[in-house]
């Protein structure tokens, strides 16, 4: 359904390929417009704008089946936490 295109980086000037499989990410999550920058540009910029921090990890022991994972907040004594398993069958 989707073939490769030829596109020309608007910060480089250097011609990049929108793979096909690129194209069918962009349409699954509802893209409109094609990338206008190559995937190094991309990456440059993210670089310099400074994205977003690695978020410090936590040890934890679930509350159900006593397994040690690690959640991105800091788990409390007064409150239970859950590994991912029991947490999704605790909620259906």
């Amino acid at each position: 359904m989707y073939e490769d295109k030829t596109l020309v980086c608007r910060e480089c000037n250097q011609e990049f390929v929108f793979s096909a499989g690129e194209q069918e990410f962009y349409a699954e999550r509802g893209f409109t417009n094609e990338p206008k920058c190559c995937r190094a540009c991309r990456q440059a910029r993210k670089a310099r704008t400074g994205a977003a921090p690695a978020r410090e990890l936590f040890n934890a022991v679930c509350a159900d089946c006593g397994a040690e994972f690690q959640i991105h907040f800091q788990p409390r004594e007064d409150r239970p936490v859950y590994c991912k398993a029991c947490f999704d069958a605790r909620r259906n």
